[in-house]
């Protein structure tokens, strides 16, 4: 990576912030990178003590001192033995500096964020496959993994702290990304997490109930969304309109906009599933073509058509956006089969609120089966109110089993229990607390042509219960369910009857 510099007094200005100088009366400091961890503090890194939920970081000043930080950020004077920038809020400054520090990076790639409550992590995916296979060096920050180049690594929160996630766009553009695809999350944006980001293009996929935990209410996660489009500087807003919060959003949008959907400038129609995905008609102002992509459901088909229309507005040719659809790479735990040939086709999505949940099974129905089985749970410490609903939403299933999903620091069975109060009285149902146990009971159930949907952990390698991580993967635990199956009926994968 190439390394820039700033004095603390350049950084200083840049937030508006007081310098406070110590004792020894140094002044003349270069900085070379931001953290909010003290842990990462060191010699050149300028430490930014943020107030958090769990702890204030300020109490941690005098340990990034000593690690080596020639400079900290703080919201009052510590005394502590460097130079102090003092601003009121050091969360509002840890953007602005972190991206100062990186030569703002935004500023030297396009930056696509996509923000709403489901798809973004398929959307941005389809947006790195589309630009990919149109010869763009293309970079990816989400909530499965952060990419760059050749280079994954796991992600810890859909969209990293500040510090984090300039210095990644920074590594992005050093390697010579032309593009990144990142995740803007309701968090992020009301936590400042991409400030001081510039969005070639910002992108809204849907709205509904989730989050309410840290948001408090609807009309504040809403707002939260809100922020991308009303708070930072936006090339092209590409917005689906066929939702009522995307509607609003394109109403008070003043820049340039692509508006997704019916009544869009850009709108797909004449779906129709096929043995390679789904066949439809993609109009936009560039062209109107009727392809056929890798994608099952009409749900990954609006995610698709988002992810071209975001392509679009980043500067690709209609003919490589069209050719980018026809060869879109599937997603880890987003509607991902993972039954092979097996006669029961078994699915493992990432689908964790209500509307989620019913897309889902709805998908499920239109993909031909005898019966649908779901299987859902709710995670610990989160949304409670969603509980219910989301026992609505997978009561339109033949078959709902309520299982743990990550139960976190709460009682599984109070969770399950929360899910149960939703279902619908008619709805045949199993409560299994065993994941693994529960994802057998799914599999075992199923019948010749059925469909199994394993809902709400995705790609997730891990399961958090009572504050220990524990190895588990809704898809390799599938896997062996279904070959356990297969040994006890005596059959090979193939040997049933559901048409391909």
């Amino acid at each position: 990576m190439a390394i820039s510099s700033k004095s603390v007094q350049q950084l200083a200005d840049v937030v508006g912030g007081s310098l406070v100088a110590p004792e020894t009366g140094q002044i003349e400091v270069s900085v070379v990178d931001v953290t909010h961890d003290s842990r990462q503090a060191g010699s050149g890194i300028l430490f930014v003590a943020i107030r958090g939920a769990l702890a204030d970081g300020h109490g941690f000043v005098s340990g990034a001192v000593a690690a080596g930080s020639p400079a900290v950020c703080v919201d009052h004077p510590t005394g502590s033995a460097v130079m102090e920038i003092v601003v009121p809020d050091t969360r509002s400054a840890l953007g602005p500096l972190a991206a100062s520090v990186h030569g703002d990076p935004s500023q030297a790639m396009k930056v696509v964020g996509v923000t709403g409550t489901n798809g973004k992590t398929t959307v941005t995916h389809y947006i790195e496959s589309i630009t990919s296979s149109a010869g763009l060096s293309t970079g990816l920050i989400g909530t499965i993994h952060t990419r760059i180049g050749d280079e994954a690594v796991r992600s810890v929160h859909t969209t990293p702290e500040a510090s984090d996630f300039q210095r990644l766009l920074a590594r992005m553009r050093d390697n010579g990304a032309e593009l990144a695809a990142v995740e803007v999350s309701s968090h992020a944006l009301e936590l400042g997490r991409v400030a001081a980001t510039t969005f070639a293009v910002a992108a809204f996929t849907n709205f509904s109930q989730d989050h309410l935990d840290f948001h408090g209410d609807m009309d504040s996660y809403r707002a939260a969304k809100m922020k991308l489009f009303d708070e930072y500087e936006v090339g092209t807003a590409v917005v689906n309109i066929d939702d009522e919060v995307g509607k609003e959003i394109a109403r008070s949008f003043h820049g340039s906009l692509l508006r997704v959907g019916e009544d869009g400038e850009i709108r797909r129609g004449g779906l129709t599933p096929t043995a390679r995905g789904t066949s439809f008609r993609l109009t936009t102002p560039w062209g109107s073509v009727e392809l056929t992509a890798p994608v099952l459901g009409s749900f990954n088909v609006d995610n698709a058509v988002l992810a071209a229309a975001c392509s679009l507005a980043a500067g690709l040719d209609f003919d490589e956006v069209v050719s980018g659809l026809q060869s879109l790479e599937g997603v880890p735990g987003r509607f991902e089969v993972v039954s092979g040939d097996d006669s029961v086709r078994v699915i493992v999505d990432y689908a964790h609120t209500p509307e989620g949940i019913l897309e889902a099974v709805t998908t499920a129905r239109g993909l031909g089966g005898r019966r649908v089985i779901a299987l859902v749970g709710a995670g610990g410490d989160r949304d409670q109110a969603k509980r219910p609903l989301m026992g609505s939403a997978v009561s339109r299933a033949d078959l709902a089993i309520v299982t743990s999903d990550n139960p976190r620091s709460e009682d599984p069975a109070a969770i399950a229990d929360a899910v149960v109060s939703g279902l619908d009285i008619s709805t045949e149902s199993i409560v299994d607390l065993d994941r693994s146990s529960a994802i057998s009971k799914a599999i075992n159930a199923a019948d010749d042509g059925d469909i199994v949907l394993i809902l709400g952990r995705g790609h997730e390698p891990l399961q958090e219960v009572a504050g220990e991580m524990r190895p588990f993967d809704d898809r390799e635990v599938a896997r062996e369910a279904l070959s356990r199956r297969w040994m006890s009926a005596g059959s090979a994968p193939g040997s049933g009857s559901m048409d391909r």
